[in-house]
């Protein structure tokens, strides 16, 4: 087989793990792509080591192991990302990425400094 399969392969699933990344609102498909992304990685490496090992008899099969090393980074870091969202979706009620940051700096519905018009406003204390 030559290199170039899995490396369009790998491409293509990166690209698709960056516009998920890029384009997602939900924390959980921004997870989700991140693993995608780390996937790609995996896969070049393991391709890049079994293309690599032809030449010389004698390899220590770097490549695979880097990949153990990436999978098992990856089950922590998936891990961790799901407890966090859902303690932050049980904190406020979404996992929207967008909501989340406007709460967290402060841009809520309920902040005195936000844009709001001043007949809101009133209304809002009246």
């Amino acid at each position: 087989m030559h290199l170039a399969y899995p490396a369009v392969l790998a491409a293509l699933l990166f690209c698709t793990g960056l516009y998920g990344v890029l384009a997602r609102r939900n924390a959980i498909l921004v997870l989700m792509s991140v693993e995608l992304m780390l996937n790609a990685v995996n896969l070049n490496l393991v391709a890049f080591d079994v293309w690599l090992s032809r030449a010389a008899r004698d390899t220590l099969h770097s490549g695979q192991a880097l990949t153990l090393f990436t999978i098992a980074i990856a089950a922590a870091e998936i891990g961790i990302g799901l407890a966090i969202v859902l303690a932050v979706y049980r904190n406020g009620g979404t996992s929207d990425i967008d909501k989340l940051r406007d709460t967290a700096e402060g841009h809520g519905p309920d902040d005195p400094d936000s844009d709001a018009p001043a007949a809101e406003k009133a209304e809002a204390t009246a």
